[in-house]
């Protein structure tokens, strides 16, 4: 069967709210739905959703499994993701089906840098623990002995995944004297290692325990959903910090849970949870640790720009061409 020819106009559903400016933008250019309650969609509106446009517009909340792209009609031709991880996508049902997936690479990358650098210093140093002191009205002022840390010059950070975030999380790293070492499934470059000041480690249970800070950056996949069980969390130095910015899914979160308990290692600063939004809550308890909401990437800069490639995809594929930044499975 032919495929059907591509709408100069296609019907675009942007399941999430967008930042005004790229909402209006969508209006303009395409018939587009979108959802001004940003109440995430359910399944069954998902399904209805993708059996009512061209292109889908999903975000990492949306989990676009086999059996809803399998059940999504012919005239879907294009799950436009707005934002760069597409663990949430069914890669190899929406290949089979002929359906183009694209993503936004590149464009969070100094935002999640930014926020891997800021739990890097707020974890050791105390930082929420100091400012929830002040707001409770506890505080009895300075005293040499009072919420005392540790520094991070002089350190190691221990770098898990060397892409985009991971080389700019190094970049950020070294005027603050962390020594930087990384863990990837390949080795960079010479030239890279030498710009971004870091020392490859080819064995991961090594980083994990002569790294001071631990750093997660790789994206998940399946090689690297749960890579960081039990077993390597308690590989961990006992002062050592581990810090995500990725996924939850990258380590075991109850053997985390229970290192940071029992204190096994010295603290954690966590942006992503294994069942978001619930967040588990013996973390709630911890002071050795600094939550925040998903917000790695929550720039106003940063959530332009993504929707600026969410559109560039779209009218690159109207148009006729191959988008940029088409994901192809086996390549996340």
């Amino acid at each position: 069967m032919p495929k059907l020819p591509r709408p100069a106009r296609p019907r675009v559903i942007v399941t999430r709210r967008l930042t005004p400016g790229v909402e209006q933008r969508m209006v303009e250019l395409f018939d587009t739905v979108l959802n001004p309650t940003d109440t995430p969609m359910s399944r069954d509106q998902l399904a209805a959703a993708m059996a009512d446009c061209d292109v889908l517009v999903p975000t990492v909340t949306d989990h676009i499994d086999a059996a809803l792209i399998d059940a999504a009609p012919e005239r879907l031709r294009m799950i436009a993701s707005f934002g760069n991880g597409v663990d949430h996508i069914d890669l190899g049902t929406a290949r089979r089906k002929g359906i183009i997936v694209t993503n936004t690479p590149g464009v969070l990358t100094d935002d999640t840098a930014d926020m891997t650098m800021a739990l890097i210093i707020a974890v050791p140093r105390r930082l929420a623990e100091g400012e929830k002191l002040i707001r409770s009205g506890a505080w009895q002022g300075w005293s040499p002995s009072g919420m005392l840390g540790h520094r991070i010059g002089g350190k190691t950070l221990g770098i898990i995944g060397m892409g985009r975030i991971g080389q700019a999380v190094a970049l950020r790293a070294a005027p603050f004297g962390l020594s930087v070492v990384y863990h990837n499934r390949h080795r960079l470059p010479e030239s890279v290692e030498r710009a971004t000041h870091a020392t490859w480690v080819e064995s991961l249970d090594e980083l994990l325990s002569t790294a001071d800070f631990v750093s997660i950056n790789c994206p998940l996949n399946d090689e690297s959903r749960g890579m960081i069980d039990a077993r390597r969390i308690a590989l961990l130095k006992p002062d050592a910090y581990l810090i995500n910015t990725s996924r939850a899914e990258v380590y075991d979160e109850e053997a985390l849970i229970e290192a940071l308990e029992t204190g096994r290692i010295g603290g954690a600063g966590l942006d992503v949870f294994a069942h978001e939004p619930a967040v588990d809550p013996r973390l709630l308890t911890l002071s050795n640790v600094v939550l925040k909401p998903h917000m790695g990437s929550a720039t106003i800069e940063g959530r332009n720009a993504t929707g600026d490639k969410v559109i560039a995809n779209i009218r690159t594929w109207v148009d006729g061409h191959r988008p940029r930044d088409q994901v192809l499975e086996g390549l996340f």
